[in-house]
């Protein structure tokens, strides 16, 4: 069984929705046991990092995340879900993340004077440039575009975690993969016909 976390916020019927297209059942839910006994996990998220910090500690579902994570099972983050991996973020001040990644969540930078300003929350289609293989991006050809909805991005502290990277005004990490965790900064149930190839190499590894 797939599961798909529901903490209260994020785009959980999009994503369930993005599996079925493929085929997949997916089951949204709020019970840490459910979650802990997926075959399977998908963490979405939208909206702001506190949020979804206090409301996952709130239902016990940060500890039921790091179980499912410790016994080896295949966990898909993505937009904020990805940033909430890591051990910290500046927005609304210092919050703590989940620190199963270990960086930092930052802000994009104010753009210099007279430069060209980039929008802030970067939204919209932009380019993966592709580091190395990674079973999340089986087929998925270099400089694809993807969808992309959010005001600010990882830096893990260890390069050897991104394995795809995008530019906007800097260069960010796109997609993470440690062992049986993935992440994506980008919505792949929003990414039409790539996304959904990333959302049935997830599956694939159920």
């Amino acid at each position: 069984m797939l599961a798909i976390v529901d903490y209260g916020r994020g785009n959980l019927r999009s994503v369930q929705n993005g599996f079925r297209q493929i085929g997949v059942a997916a089951q949204v839910s709020g019970d840490p046991e459910t979650i802990a006994k997926a075959d399977g996990v998908v963490f979405p998220g939208v909206g702001a990092f506190r949020d979804c910090m206090q409301n996952l500690a709130a239902r016990g579902l940060d500890e039921a995340l790091r179980q499912v994570i410790r016994d080896g099972k295949p966990v898909l983050a993505i937009c904020v879900g990805m940033q909430a991996l890591l051990s910290e973020s500046e927005e609304f001040g210092t919050t703590p993340g989940l620190d199963i990644v270990t960086g930092q969540v930052r802000r994009f930078p104010q753009p210099a004077a007279g430069s060209n300003p980039l929008k802030v929350p970067h939204m919209g289609w932009n380019q993966l440039q592709l580091h190395r293989p990674c079973p999340l991006l089986d087929g998925v050809p270099e400089h694809v575009y993807t969808y992309f909805v959010h005001s600010y991005y990882a830096i893990p502290a260890a390069p050897s975690v991104v394995v795809a990277s995008t530019d906007y005004g800097v260069e960010f990490a796109s997609v993470l993969w440690r062992d049986n965790l993935y992440a994506t900064q980008f919505h792949p149930e929003k990414s039409q016909t790539w996304g959904l190839r990333i959302l049935r190499n997830f599956a694939q590894l159920l």
